[in-house]
């Protein structure tokens, strides 16, 4: 969002329909659109800031400790408000991770972040940022989940769900590049779809978040989308459609590395 001008009223207008729908969680970044996308968000909650769960994050080449401080503080300028509900390294770089999670934990002491996470971390990855934490827990890992890449539910998402991190899954209709017009994968969400009276976008957004502690992030600049996305929870699949899913969308067998977009 934020990166075509002619677009921002479309955009905000989708927010605000989304907090009408009750989707409360918004998620942006200081590197999307280069600030732009937090610009975005800050208008579209304005005078609702209490109805939102804000989330950003900082870039790993400004995520030392004064880095983070500063750049977390942009944010703010951006979002027009004085507190992150989350605030996530966006993956993990090369400043040091004891002084970006000590940065943190002060913007928590000084009332501008309420909860720490990350972002792109592997399980080894989670256990560092949590074990240089002096007072505060990482409480969610945003990484790539799409029918197409289910490694995460391997190993990352019952490591997870044993220690209460919520797993935020990010680009879960690829992109854009989910394939629905053919073969054994139309064929499935077809006949779910019509079997729940859904979409074959809903029967793919309630797949995902079938799992406790699991939730997920569609992108959605038109308005029609978010009533779409909206729709897709509140109905869960029997054990035999679950099946069939994994038959189609094959589940993974050992671990693979985390796919990153």
């Amino acid at each position: 969002m934020g990166e075509r001008p002619g677009y921002v009223q479309e955009e905000i207008s989708a927010l605000r329909l989304g907090l009408d729908l009750g989707m409360t969680h918004i998620d942006t970044a200081e590197m999307y659109g280069n600030g732009c996308a937090e610009k975005v968000v800050g208008n579209a909650i304005k005078g609702r800031r209490e109805e939102v769960f804000l989330a950003s994050k900082v870039l790993p080449s400004n995520a030392s400790y004064q880095g983070t401080i500063a750049a977390c503080e942009r944010s703010l300028k951006r979002l027009q408000t004085d507190y992150l509900d989350l605030y996530l390294l966006h993956w993990l770089g090369r400043k040091s991770l004891t002084d970006t999670m000590g940065a943190m934990e002060q913007l928590v002491v000084d009332g501008k972040v309420r909860f720490i996470g990350v972002s792109n971390f592997t399980v080894a990855e989670i256990q560092r940022a949590q074990a240089v934490l002096a007072d505060q827990r990482i409480v969610c890992n945003q990484v790539c989940y799409h029918l197409g890449s289910r490694g995460i539910e391997f190993s990352l998402v019952p490591f997870c769900q044993r220690e209460r991190i919520a797993v935020v899954g990010y680009s879960p209709f690829e992109q854009g590049h989910l394939q629905l017009e053919h073969g054994r994968q139309k064929k499935i969400l077809t006949e779910l779809a019509s079997r729940y009276g859904k979409t074959p976008r809903q029967v793919v957004l309630n797949f995902l978040v079938r799992n406790s502690g699991v939730f997920t992030i569609p992108k959605a600049v038109r308005c029609e989308h978010v009533q779409e996305n909206a729709a897709a929870t509140g109905w869960v699949f029997s054990e035999d459609d679950v099946r069939r899913m994994d038959d189609v969308f094959q589940p993974p067998q050992n671990e693979t590395p985390l796919d990153v977009i």
